[in-house]
């Protein structure tokens, strides 16, 4: 199956509320990636705003466009990040000096 976007909300700074083809709903933070010429002028949060679906991806005004895959994976990665467990410091828990 070819991933594909069906949905696609602007959420707040550079983050899109995306849905898939495959059922899975994620949120992708864009703002490290707005790089190069095409992607630079998107840092303009009010351009950055105004995008569309256009063959099953998320386009901007500009032509600037993120292939799905690449999206869903960026998706993935984040949220892998954002829900790992932190390290309690000064909990040392049953640890012996």
């Amino acid at each position: 199956m070819f991933l594909e976007i069906t949905q696609a909300s602007y959420i707040n700074d550079y983050k899109l509320l995306l849905r898939f083809n495959n059922g899975t709903e994620m949120t992708a933070d864009l703002e490290d990636e707005l790089n190069g010429r095409v992607f630079a002028p998107l840092k303009d949060k009010n351009k950055f705003r105004k995008f569309s679906i256009v063959f099953n991806t998320v386009e901007w005004e500009n032509g600037a466009d993120f292939a799905p895959e690449y999206l869903y994976e960026l998706a993935i990665s984040q949220h892998k990040i954002a829900s790992e467990p932190t390290r309690e410091y000064g909990n040392r828990g049953n640890q012996d000096d």
